[in-house]
């Protein structure tokens, strides 16, 4: 498979100036589905917010720490969401700068009323795997500003990719975790993932003019706008697939993706998988299709 970001090779623990008062410190977890690894983010000079302190590894937690210059120390720690490449190291990292967790909510908040039924069933998400029980010190509402010294972060609550997710804003410059990457398309993985509140997450970051997006993983997404349209485009041409595909007849998730993802690895069918079930179950709540078996991973759908 070709690299989709062949210049971006930072080196694991090795902090990286991205500009006035913000650094990244990769995490060493790299695989399929996290690319390089987790991009952990350094905001200020002084106070400084850690933005997704990354997997619960002791080495990168010590990377965090020596990144600090003198006079800096961590004053809060900031998590986009529950997955576990992205927030079991918050709390270590607390009790390391006695610095508070703000996050959205547990990981099971954030969800709609379908997909905490569809949870509550027992579906279970795939992907890089839901930091249980993650939760934060301090839950941040849409749209709360959180101050630290000489910044100013604003929340924003964008679930798709994961229910409790949220992006922050410095200025014009946003943090967009795992919503919009440059790399690859983020994986939407029910119950966790809901394709259409992703849906409406990129129309709401589209309304506004952002000058860069700096990624849970990759490098920064430099032109927004277009990414965000890219991204949407995407979602719309594979939901005509699906559609197409159903005229032939009724299958579940993972029989129409292998007749749509016909140059995806073998090793990323499943999440290739999840994602049209994330589109069957938005077509679903449009009336477009219906399943039978309830709704799960094996049940079998038809164009209504």
């Amino acid at each position: 498979m070709q690299d989709p970001q062949p210049d971006f090779q930072p080196r694991p623990g090795v902090p990286e100036e991205l500009g006035p008062g913000l650094r990244r410190v990769l995490a060493p977890n790299p695989s399929a589905m996290t690319f390089r690894g987790t991009n952990s983010y350094l905001v200020g000079t002084r106070g400084i917010a850690v933005i997704d302190p990354g997997p619960d590894d002791p080495s990168h937690l010590e990377a965090l720490l020596s990144a600090l210059r003198p006079g800096e120390h961590v004053s809060h720690i900031l998590v986009t969401h529950a997955h576990r490449d992205h927030s079991p190291l918050a709390r270590a990292l607390s009790e390391a700068t006695g610095a508070p967790v703000m996050a959205f909510g547990d990981a099971g908040s954030g969800r709609s009323e379908l997909m905490e039924r569809l949870a509550t069933s027992g579906m279970v998400g795939g992907g890089e795997g839901v930091d249980a029980g993650f939760a934060p010190d301090r839950s941040l509402a849409d749209g709360a500003v959180i101050e630290g010294d000489g910044w100013q972060l604003e929340a924003l609550h964008t679930p798709g990719h994961f229910g409790n997710h949220m992006a922050f804003a410095l200025g014009d410059v946003l943090f967009s975790g795992d919503l919009v990457m440059g790399w690859a398309t983020s994986l939407v993985s029910p119950p966790d993932g809901d394709l259409t509140a992703f849906m409406s997450s990129l129309a709401r970051l589209a309304s506004r003019r952002w000058q860069v997006f700096h990624p849970g993983h990759g490098a920064p997404v430099e032109t927004p706008a277009e990414r965000l349209e890219t991204l949407a485009s995407h979602r719309r041409m594979r939901e005509a697939q699906i559609l197409a595909a159903l005229e032939d007849g009724a299958s579940d998730a993972a029989g129409l993706a292998a007749r749509i993802y016909t140059d995806t690895p073998p090793q990323l069918q499943s999440a290739a998988a999840r994602n049209v079930l994330a589109h069957l179950i938005d077509l679903a709540r449009r009336d477009l299709v219906t399943w039978r078996q309830g709704t799960s991973e094996t049940s079998v759908f038809s164009l209504a």
